[in-house]
């Protein structure tokens, strides 16, 4: 069941309050899931009845995206600021170093607070950050296209494409590599998500200079790529091993960028054998 929570975090011009939309389920150790840019939450309602049996779920619109607003004036959209606004979280919400997961963005967020030490572990989706810059310049142009797509068709349009396969391949084949698995329901929602996600243009800015270089000492990681990722090329998951050797890097055979829908039963245990 979705809820809110309000929490302040400092910024050059004062404390700053944030309010974030999230969903909490399941029991055990908690372990924090983190969408992917212009997505939200529910990317991750394939995998979550899986982990909640296991542990305690807990998934987060990011700020600008889903249900949640963008940041207040004063705070950017950037690793630093995402790192004390999720820290921050786990504090609101009681939760002491929890075991992390994030897809693309989320990813990359999730690996920056295993570098800052605020988690357990650390498993990442096709995390971003890992690219050359024409691979990013791709990346980034497809994820605008994608986004000025979602703006200018009307939610009919959207609602018509949905109702088949073929128009659910149209809509979603640049993220997903079997489309049509996904329910007409979720891929209009995700349109609405993509096209409404006040975040997505400064979060998308703050990304061009990232590149990430740290080797999280005393921090289990697992960085898992999709064979057929179309977005974050899978010889990018070769380099973050490169990066950080101690990782345990997995194939996602048959997996998209986003692969929680394409194998749920194969992430899921991905996301809990990364967390023990």
């Amino acid at each position: 069941m979705s809820a809110t929570v309000s929490f302040e975090v400092p910024s050059a011009h004062g404390p700053r309050t944030v309010t974030l939309s999230y969903a909490r389920v399941g029991g055990g150790e908690p372990l924090l899931l983190l969408h992917g840019i212009g997505h939200h939450r529910q990317a991750w309602d394939p995998v979550v009845h899986l982990l909640a049996a296991e542990r305690e779920v807990i998934t987060v619109d990011l700020p600008g995206f889903g249900a949640s607003p963008a940041l207040p004036e004063g705070l950017r959209h950037d690793l630093p600021t995402m790192n004390v606004v999720l820290g921050a979280l786990c504090e609101a919400l009681e939760m002491e170093r929890p075991h992390v997961a994030g897809n693309s963005l989320g990813g990359l967020l999730a690996l920056e607070l295993g570098r800052e030490k605020l988690v357990r572990s650390v498993t990442a989706l096709a995390p971003a950050g890992f690219w050359t810059q024409a691979e990013r310049r791709y990346a980034f142009g497809v994820l605008r296209t994608m986004r000025t797509l979602a703006r200018r068709m009307p939610l009919p349009l959207v609602e018509r494409l949905s109702r088949t396969a073929v128009g659910r391949t149209v809509l979603t084949s640049t993220i997903y590599a079997h489309p049509a698995r996904r329910s007409p329901e979720a891929v209009v929602a995700e349109t609405l998500a993509l096209a409404g996600a006040d975040g997505f243009e400064e979060t998308l800015r703050a990304g061009v200079g990232v590149h990430f270089t740290d080797v999280l000492p005393g921090i289990p990681v697992t960085v898992a790529w999709g064979t057929r990722d179309r977005l974050l090329v899978r010889r990018q998951g070769v380099r973050a091993k490169q990066i950080i050797p101690k990782a345990r890097l997995v194939r996602l055979p048959g997996c998209g960028h986003v692969p929680m829908n394409d194998d749920p039963a194969l992430v899921a245990r991905v996301l809990l054998d990364g967390s023990r």
